[in-house]
């Protein structure tokens, strides 16, 4: 059986941002047609989306798909409420993991796995502003010393 290709549409950077993320998950979505017409376009937003539990199914909320500009009367509200497609156990872990205080489910990535469209979930928790500063000292202070390191490599 050959590998599946996997095509990366978009990533939340703001969530890892904003969050640690402690698990991830993969999920599929349901979609309609001109929305997946609209996703080989790269037409999506995940900044502002997260997950919830309604009557034991998950739903992504916030996920901006633009409307298929060939979609006429089919096209559907670029911001509707979808279905994530889990198994009940799976649901039923993430539950309780997100009922501890703190952790929420957010869509980090957003793929083709073959033709179907995948949702990367993850089960994070937010940071405070001295960790954003610390992320961002960390990350400049190895840009540093990487930019130190091609300097020596070329003397």
């Amino acid at each position: 059986m050959a590998k599946q290709s996997v095509k990366i549409i978009a990533q939340n950077k703001k969530a890892y941002h904003d969050y640690f993320i402690i698990d991830s998950l993969e999920a599929g979505i349901e979609l309609c047609g001109t929305e997946v017409k609209s996703l080989r376009q790269g037409k999506v937003n995940l900044k502002d989306s997260w997950c919830n539990v309604v009557g034991g199914e998950m739903f992504a909320n916030g996920i901006h798909i633009s409307a298929y500009e060939q979609g006429n009367i089919f096209n559907k509200d670029p911001l509707r409420v979808r279905r994530l497609l889990l198994h009940k156990r799976e649901i039923l872990n993430l539950y309780g993991k997100v009922k501890q205080e703190g952790y929420t489910l957010i869509p980090l990535k957003l793929y083709f796995t073959g033709s179907r469209v995948k949702v990367e979930l993850g089960v994070c928790k937010g940071k405070k502003n001295y960790d954003k500063r610390e992320d961002m000292a960390r990350k400049a202070a190895d840009r540093e010393i990487e930019r130190t390191m091609k300097e020596r490599l070329k003397q």
